[in-house]
């Protein structure tokens, strides 16, 4: 007999725990009429054409044939429905417990108050055209790092792209991008940084430098110091000659509300919204509760479920917030010929999640419970500690970069399918949903979210492996990616204008 998974009273369907041969004993009684795959859906009564399928206690989509008790349910018998989402909000404040012990991580602290959770040197280019010579610096920094025992250095963080010039000075699109370069030349895990332009091109370095005195940060252009192997020989020499300088800086205690996590899922799966993204949301009620702050992101993906971070919000002007940027999208969709439900993925798909409705339900649930205090836009630098959302695209490198362009200083990535991601300079913690994957992809997880579907683990307490996972990694403990050396090529600023 299967034991079939059904998350809320309300439903319909039930979740495969296993794979499900056809005619198999199901745990309600009834048989399968089909055989369904390890974490899809399978029909808990009979369904009629038309008839809403209820996952969550929330619609998902409405079934495009009859659907016989037992029937394997996916994207050959559920189509997306658009419908409009009830919610209530009284907007009173989360109701905290402010006698909790405070709880420290070991973090550098910097001249201007922001807390760091690593301690890199940054090369930041403004335009595609310099970033062969950022690449270039990094590497002779790095080589000489690995040369030498610089213990409190992590290491020269080469940040290119292909933007920053072809485009519209007084445009959006080059306001989000000046904002996300800001946003990363005074992020906290660096102790010094370097912005190197061509010298011609649309992001001009003087739109950068208007804090050289207060701030630990150099700007160059390439054209007015002779050339790419002079700034390359030049910068290099200068951040080799003041290692002893920035490795001199040691980690001390620093309060948790100094701390900023990004909350990411990416190759997400059925069980995505069972184990790992409520487990991460545990963690971010935890990390709220004593100060400090989280970020969610990816639009998208959130879609169909932004009535529950409605119901959340502390002021209506959040609300109006995120419905303006909903309807952004929209019509930038309308635009280019998609719609919100082209997302879910390929892969998405093969782990079981068929509409975006049922995705957005799943990831919401990584942002825990406590009140949503602000909505940033994409890189807008975080204002009010405590849980954030931050509008960006569901790509994953590029709502990454806005996160931490907006502040965020650890990475808690929730996985499915196997997202083996990394940032460098943000530290990234993956969380994997279920344990097969795990123990297929070991050396590239952190925590292991399935052993909540083992029955090894409850939620809360995989919530409280996260929360001291992140206290671990932000205190210095190497993740995954960063044992395995990943997370140079992550960077990816959010291109949103056409190229002129």
């Amino acid at each position: 007999m299967f034991n079939i998974i059904k998350l809320n009273e309300k439903d319909n369907i039930g979740i495969a725990p296993m794979n499900i041969p056809e005619n198999a004993k199901l745990s309600n009684g009834i048989k399968s009429i089909n055989n369904v795959p390890y974490g899809h859906k399978i029909s808990l009564q009979e369904i009629k054409k038309g008839d809403f399928i209820i996952r969550y206690g929330q619609i998902i989509g409405i079934s495009s044939n009859d659907i016989q008790k037992g029937e394997h349910v996916h994207s050959h018998n559920l189509t997306f429905y658009e419908s409009e989402r009830n919610y209530t909000n009284k907007f009173e404040e989360d109701i905290v417990d402010k006698s909790k012990e405070q709880k420290y991580f070991k973090g550098y602290k910097r001249n201007n108050g922001s807390s760091g959770t690593r301690n890199y040197i940054g090369l930041i280019s403004t335009v595609n055209c310099s970033a062969t010579v950022v690449k270039k610096i990094a590497d002779k920094v790095n080589h000489k790092l690995k040369k030498a025992n610089f213990v409190n250095i992590d290491g020269a963080v080469c940040l290119k792209h292909a933007s920053g010039c072809g485009m519209n000075n007084t445009s959006y699109g080059m306001t989000v991008f000046n904002r996300t370069i800001e946003g990363f030349k005074i992020h906290p895990n660096f102790a010094k940084v370097y912005v190197i332009g061509l010298g011609c091109e649309c992001a001009q370095i003087s739109l950068y430098n208007d804090d050289q005195l207060t701030r630990n940060v150099e700007y160059l252009n390439i054209q007015d110091e002779g050339g790419t192997k002079d700034i390359i020989d030049k910068v290099s020499s200068q951040i080799i000659n003041e290692l002893e300088k920035l490795n001199s800086i040691e980690r001390e205690d620093i309060p948790i509300s100094e701390l900023t996590v990004a909350l990411q899922c990416g190759g997400s799966d059925s069980y995505s919204g069972i184990t790992a993204n409520p487990a991460l949301g545990i963690a971010s009620d935890i990390i709220v509760d004593h100060g400090g702050s989280s970020i969610l992101s990816e639009t998208p993906e959130i879609y169909g479920a932004e009535h529950l971070l409605f119901e959340r919000s502390l002021n209506k002007s959040n609300i109006h917030k995120i419905e303006k940027q909903i309807q952004w999208w929209k019509d930038y969709l309308h635009k280019n010929g998609s719609t919100m439900d082209n997302n879910p993925s390929p892969g998405n798909k093969r782990g079981g999640l068929t509409t975006i409705l049922e995705k957005s339900l799943g990831a919401v649930a990584k942002s825990g419970t406590r009140k949503m205090v602000d909505v940033l836009d994409y890189a807008e630098k975080l204002k009010v500690k405590g849980f954030n959302f931050m509008n960006s695209p569901g790509y994953d490198p590029v709502s990454v970069t806005g996160q931490v362009a907006s502040g965020a200083n650890i990475i808690c990535f929730t996985t499915g399918r196997g997202s083996c991601f990394g940032f460098k300079p943000a530290p990234s913690i993956k969380i994997a949903t279920n344990t097969n994957m795990f123990n297929k992809l070991k050396e590239d997880m952190d925590v292991n979210a399935g052993s909540i579907m083992d029955n090894e683990k409850s939620l809360d307490d995989v919530g409280k492996e996260i929360f001291n996972k992140i206290l671990s990694v932000a205190s210095g403990e190497r993740s995954k990616s960063e044992i395995n050396e990943y997370g140079d090529d992550e960077f990816n600023p959010w291109i949103i204008d056409p190229t002129l």
